[in-house]
């Protein structure tokens, strides 16, 4: 069980930096690159950045929701580990002055739906985490089908941040690329685990 969990949190840890690169990547590049002799340094410790901060935040729901899967696997009751992972939630949102009770749903559903997925993953065989997913889903429809809600839901925490932040031009944009990077990279994870 160990390992399958290793291999699950890995791959989502892989898909966040693949993401947050994807962003990076898209921006062009400034003209103090061409200028100034070593941007190519503040470059990388920028991007560094970008990813440790886009990893955190794409990270931590999953984190929860594989937390809670094992805990419930192990015996604990379902109804205690959802209110732990709420408070967890709450604390996380606060510490981040980012609290509303929109944005707290969401994230919960985003977690309740990560828990089924990846309770799904632990009960399959495989040596992969591309195995796991193949195992557990048997087609590339029902995984489509997992990935479109995941999306759906995913969305709606970026409108629950939205509203609290205050709709600027530079966040909406930042969001619509998250997202834009997140549909690629799913859409290719299906292709390389359900062959057409």
């Amino acid at each position: 069980m160990r390992k399958k969990i290793d291999m699950i949190f890995t791959a989502e840890a892989s898909f966040a930096r693949v993401v947050a690169l994807g962003v990076i990547v898209n921006k062009p590049l400034s003209i103090w690159h061409s200028i100034i002799p070593g941007m190519f340094i503040f470059d990388f410790l920028k991007r560094t950045k970008a990813i440790k901060e886009y990893s955190k935040h794409f990270l931590f729901p999953r984190k929860l929701a594989l937390d809670g899967v094992q805990d419930i696997m192990k015996g604990e009751d379902e109804k205690n580990t959802l209110l732990r992972i709420d408070e967890e939630i709450n604390a996380w949102l606060n510490a981040l002055k980012r609290y509303s009770p929109k944005l707290h749903h969401e994230l919960m559903e985003v977690v309740k739906l990560l828990m089924d997925h990846y309770s799904k993953l632990l009960c399959s065989e495989g040596s992969s985490h591309d195995l796991l997913i193949n195992n557990a889903y048997k087609n590339r429809d029902d995984y489509k089908v997992f990935l479109e809600q995941l999306n759906s839901v995913e969305k709606e925490v970026d409108r629950a941040l939205t509203e609290i932040s205050g709709e600027t031009e530079n966040l909406r944009e930042r969001l619509l690329e998250e997202q834009t990077q997140v549909e690629k990279q799913r859409k290719k994870s299906i292709d390389d685990i359900f062959p057409a």
